[in-house]
């Protein structure tokens, strides 16, 4: 029986540092008895050396186009919405299946290729996802609205620059506690309130992680999940707060909006930032109502789709926010989506596998 060959293939989405496959995670799959393919990566926070020394083969950028579609393509953002065919199985967070703007056209490439997509979203046991960056999005998400927070006390009027490139959270949580200290006195003294719904789940879990590495007294913490939230929104309580860090996890079912531009208009607001770090802003479910763009790295913010007075309100929206701390990010993620990737060889009767080709298959079954 041929050896099952997984070849993991470089980013093309701008700043994306992380991989679903760390050197370690690389040499248990080759030991597993995995042929394992890497592609030259200039912007992956591995370097190639890491995996050459691991004992992958290295292959030259963008080769899996032509590989031989018995090879399954491991990757982590979606692939460029170029229209061409995908005959192969792909592992990725395609974005597709919650019928986000686009998804039957990029949908569509797999299933008439004859290609098969094991989304990493998907991807689950017990009903609970095998891996997932959440914490770590959670804590990036939070130290971005921390340094847009400071800026605006700082610099009112002006959009805060692009997001810094550093290579560990030590670096960042040092550079935000400056930044937020910086702030301090032009704030009276007051450190900014912070209102984390979602507060128990992986990505509240990292964004109260940071608050508490930068320094944020807990007395300037609100902690908020379900109990809290049962009520139905909009909450006013976000309107009084400073930061808005908003963690839950987007289900099927519609639920009244946390906050919209009407319940940010009383004269009581004192919200400045929002991190909305569930960003799917073009979905029917999006519970913060207020905007309708993703954001990016070069340009973390997006002002409030509607007139408000009072203090600016910004918004950060970006949907990989783990890249800012990208090794710690793809040292957990690999480490959690490895024991999945050593049952590949066995993925037609694999319970994980199994589950996530039916999802795939049914949403390919509702396409238009």
């Amino acid at each position: 029986m041929s050896p099952t060959i997984i070849h993991l293939r470089a980013e093309t989405k701008p700043l994306e540092r992380r991989s679903p496959l760390s050197p370690e995670g690389a040499k248990a799959l080759l030991d597993a008895g995995y042929v394992v393919r890497v592609e030259e990566c200039p912007n992956r926070i591995y370097k190639t050396d890491e995996f050459k020394a691991a004992g992958a083969e290295i292959v030259p950028t963008g080769s899996w186009v032509n590989a031989p579609t018995d090879h399954i393509i491991l990757g982590l953002k979606e692939l460029e919405a170029d229209g061409s065919p995908l005959p192969h199985t792909y592992i990725h967070f395609a974005h597709v299946f919650k019928k986000q703007f686009g998804y039957a056209t990029e949908l569509s490439r797999f299933s008439k290729a004859g290609g098969l997509l094991y989304d990493l979203e998907f991807l689950e046991e017990g009903g609970r996802r095998v891996a997932a960056f959440g914490r770590t999005a959670g804590f990036a998400g939070t130290a971005l609205a921390l340094l847009s927070w400071s800026h605006q006390i700082l610099h009112p009027g002006t959009p805060m620059g692009p997001a810094p490139v550093l290579d560990s959270a030590a670096e960042l949580v040092a550079l935000v506690r400056s930044k937020v200290q910086e702030a301090l006195p032009a704030n009276n003294g007051e450190y900014p309130r912070v209102i984390v719904i979602g507060a128990l789940g992986r990505c509240g879990t990292g964004a109260l992680d940071c608050l508490k590495a930068v320094g944020i007294p807990e007395a300037s913490i609100l902690k908020w999940d379900l109990p809290e939230t049962s009520r139905g929104g909009p909450f006013p309580e976000i309107a009084t707060s400073d930061i808005f860090v908003n963690a839950v996890y987007l289900g099927a079912a519609p639920a009244p909006p946390f906050v919209t531009i009407e319940s940010l208009s009383g004269p009581e607001r004192r919200l400045r930032v929002i991190s909305d770090v569930s960003c799917d802003p073009n979905s029917d479910n999006n519970p913060v109502r207020v905007y309708s763009r993703h954001t990016s790295f070069e340009n973390p913010t997006t002002p409030a789709e509607g007139k408000l007075d009072g203090p600016e309100l910004r918004i950060i929206a970006i949907d990989h926010l783990p890249t800012l701390i990208a090794r710690e990010a793809s040292d957990e993620y690999s480490s959690l989506l490895l024991p999945s990737l050593l049952t590949l060889n066995r993925r037609d009767t694999e319970g994980v596998w199994v589950r996530a080709e039916k999802t795939y298959r049914d949403r390919v079954a509702e396409l238009p």
